[in-house]
């Protein structure tokens, strides 16, 4: 926990440096804001063996910064955690799919085929991406932002087994089998409706998908040779809700 506060404390600081820096042209705006928004995810990888088969709900809870370098075209970045990310993988061939994690069961470590493998992940995450707004009509601004990309530092990660002979699990500690990063683009829009002259809510869509492979690719399969070697994704919708000043 004390690593954690150290991290938020450190990106914290360095985030509103760079934005007041930024910030030493007067006819620019700079807005600080937070959000506290709930998202769907869901994985995908390239190997037809290997299909995504169920949603996770998730939370994305931060502080978001928006530098206006003109009038209607923004920078914006902050720092976010991402809960509960990942999704459900169907394995059509079983095996020893989370060989470095220390499972509650010697049994997980040969699981059959057909098995379903349940991802938990939470991540720290630092966005980076264009605004671009409209004018203000009434009390209302619509937004795009084209492209946002997002670099997540892994914290922790859970795991779910169902489909084995035996009982199902939940929450086994696969944090080792987990790649640390995982780097995201993505797009989306919005509206802004302003309650003050300080003061906005924002409420919007954004889409997201990772570039880079979530799992450790360790994993062997049921013959105990074979490596399985696939790319997996995550995917996500989240619902912006929050607050700028």
């Amino acid at each position: 926990m004390k690593k954690i506060v150290l991290i938020i404390t450190f990106f914290s600081v360095m985030t509103t440096i760079g934005f007041s820096q930024l910030n030493l042209d007067f006819d620019k705006e700079l807005r600080l804001g937070f959000q506290l928004s709930p998202s769907f995810s869901w994985m995908s990888t390239d190997d037809n063996l290997i299909n995504g088969n169920g949603l996770n709900l998730g939370l994305k809870l931060g502080m978001v910064g928006e530098y206006y370098f003109r009038e209607n075209y923004a920078i914006v970045s902050g720092i976010n955690f991402a809960f509960n990310q990942g999704g459900t993988l169907k394995h059509q061939e079983g095996g020893d799919l989370w060989p470095k994690s220390e499972l509650s069961d010697l049994t997980l470590h040969q699981l059959p085929d057909g098995v379903n493998l349940k991802y938990h992940i939470q991540y720290l995450e630092i966005p980076f991406g264009i605004k671009l707004r409209t004018k203000e009509f009434g009390y209302l601004r619509y937004f795009a932002e084209i492209p946002i990309f997002s670099l997540g530092f892994k914290l922790q990660a859970r795991g779910d087994v169902k489909g084995t002979a035996s009982e199902d699990r939940e929450r086994e500690n696969i944090t080792e089998d987990v790649n640390l990063f995982n780097l995201t683009w993505g797009f989306g829009g919005g509206v802004q409706y302003t309650l003050s002259e300080s003061t906005a809510i924002v409420g919007g869509i954004i889409y997201r998908q990772g570039f880079t492979d979530v799992t450790d690719n360790s994993a062997l399969k049921i013959d105990g040779i074979t490596r399985e070697d696939s790319k997996g994704i995550i995917k996500s919708l989240t619902i912006r809700l929050g607050f700028l000043f």
